[in-house]
C-alpha cells in the first residue's frame, strides 16, 4: 500500500515539472525580448566594431580687435575647445605661432593637465620663444574658459661683448725658463760667479757705461770668461773705440781715471777730460806680437794700452816723450803714470822698451809674489 503511494507521488512530480517547463518556453517565445527558438536561427556573423570619431584639432583664428583694445597684435590667436556628446569638458589654451608654421596638427590642450608648466612657441623657427600660459582660476574669473587671448612675450636678448683670453707663456715640463740677465743666472745654471757680479756693482757705483759680452773662446789662452764692452767711465769720458776687457780690468781703470788722471788735468789745464784713445784692449796674441812669447794679457782681456788723452777744451795730449819746454805735459803724463802703480801691477810706457814709446800699458798681471812692475 505504502510503495502504491510513494510511486503515485513521483508521477505527480514528474508531471509537475513538465507542465512548468513548457509554460517556461512557451512565455519565452512570445514577447519582444524573448528567447528565439531555435528552428529559427540561420546563421552566426560577426558584427562590424563601432569606432568613436577622434576630437579635431582646434581651430586656430586671429582675433578680432576688441573695443577695449585688449589684443590688437596679430601675432595673437585664439582657439575653440572641441565640442561632442563624447567629449569631455577641458580647457583649451591658445598660444602664438612663427608665420609659414604648419599648425594643422597643433593640439591646443597640454598634456595631462598640467597647465602650469611652461610652454614654448615658435619652434621650428628662428626666434623660439616662451608663451605665458594663465592658470585654471584666471581663466574662469575672466568668465571665458574655453576662448582666452594671449599677447606674445617678447624674447630677452643678452648682448655681451667677446671677452679677449689672456696668453699665457707655456713652458714645457723639466724646462727651466731662459734667463736673459745673467747677473739673475745662479751659478749652477751657468751665471756669474759671485766675484763677477760684484764686480759689476763696482763698476755701476763709478759711474761706467758698459754691456755684457757672450764669452770669448779663440783657443789656449785668448778667451774671456765673462767680457765686457766699455764706451764711458765717471763723468761722461768716452772710450774710444769701446774697449773689450774683463771686469777687474775695467775697474782698476775705472778708478785710475777718476782718482786720477781727471783731477791731474783739471789742475794743469783747467779743463776736464773728454775722451780716451784706447790702442788695445782684447787681442789674442803673445807678448810684444813676438813668435814664441808668452801669451799677452791683451789675450785674456786684463791689459789695456792708451795712446792718448783729449781734453775738453780741444787739446790732446799724446803718449809720448815730451818736448823739453811742455812742462805742463811733461808732469801730467808724470803724475799719473806714478799713481797708476796704485792701481795695477805691471805699468809701461815711453821709456821702458821700444814697443811702449807711444803708450801706456797697464794689466793686472798676476805674479807668485806680491810685486808690482811699474817702469
Amino acid at each position: 500500500m505504502l510503495y502504491c503511494v510513494s510511486g503515485l507521488r513521483r508521477r505527480r512530480l514528474i508531471s509537475v515539472s513538465l507542465a512548468l517547463m513548457s509554460a517556461g518556453l512557451a512565455a519565452s517565445c512570445s514577447g519582444e525580448g524573448g528567447l528565439v527558438p531555435p528552428g529559427e536561427v540561420l546563421e552566426l556573423s560577426q558584427s562590424a566594431p563601432v569606432m568613436r570619431a577622434e576630437s579635431s584639432a582646434p581651430v586656430i583664428l586671429p582675433l578680432a580687435p576688441s573695443s577695449r583694445g585688449a589684443a590688437s597684435s596679430g601675432s595673437a590667436f585664439m582657439s575653440t575647445a572641441p565640442s561632442g556628446p563624447d567629449m569631455p569638458a577641458q580647457n583649451v589654451l591658445a598660444y602664438p605661432v612663427g608665420d609659414g608654421v604648419d599648425v594643422s596638427g597643433v593640439t591646443s590642450a597640454l598634456p595631462e593637465g598640467r597647465v602650469s608648466q611652461p610652454v614654448v612657441t615658435g619652434i621650428g623657427t628662428d626666434q623660439p620663444q616662451l608663451a605665458g600660459i594663465p592658470s585654471y582660476e584666471e581663466l574662469e574669473a575672466a568668465g571665458t574658459p574655453n576662448r582666452v587671448s594671449i599677447s606674445p612675450v617678447a624674447p630677452v636678448t643678452v648682448e655681451s661683448e667677446p671677452q679677449p683670453i689672456e696668453q699665457k707663456p707655456r713652458l714645457l715640463a723639466g724646462l727651466l725658463p731662459r734667463i736673459s740677465n745673467p747677473l739673475a743666472k745662479p751659478e749652477w745654471a751657468g751665471g756669474m760667479p759671485a766675484a763677477e757680479k760684484a764686480c759689476r756693482q763696482r763698476l755701476k757705483r763709478l759711474g761706467v757705461t758698459y754691456r755684457d759680452l757672450p764669452a770669448i773662446n779663440n783657443g789656449p789662452g785668448c778667451s774671456i770668461p765673462h767680457p765686457v764692452e766699455v764706451t764711458k767711465l765717471s763723468g761722461g769720458i768716452e772710450i774710444k773705440p769701446a774697449a773689450k776687457l774683463n771686469c777687474q780690468i775695467t775697474d782698476a781703470f775705472a778708478q785710475w781715471v777718476k782718482n786720477e788722471l781727471a783731477p791731474a788735468a783739471r789742475v794743469r789745464y783747467v779743463a776736464g777730460v773728454k775722451s780716451i784713445h784706447q790702442m788695445s784692449s782684447y787681442s789674442c796674441r803673445t807678448m810684444n806680437s813676438k813668435r814664441g812669447a808668452p801669451m799677452s794679457e791683451h789675450a785674456s782681456g786684463n791689459a789695456i794700452d792708451i795712446g792718448k788723452i783729449t781734453l775738453n777744451n780741444g787739446k790732446a795730449i799724446k803718449v809720448r816723450q815730451p818736448g823739453l819746454f811742455a812742462f805742463r805735459e811733461k808732469s801730467l803724463l808724470n803724475t799719473v803714470r806714478e799713481d797708476s802703480c796704485k792701481y795695477f801691477t805691471t805699468v809701461l810706457g815711453p821709456g821702458s822698451d821700444v814697443h811702449h814709446k807711444d803708450h801706456f800699458h797697464f794689466d793686472l798681471r798676476t805674479r807668485k809674489t806680491s810685486y808690482r812692475h811699474c817702469d
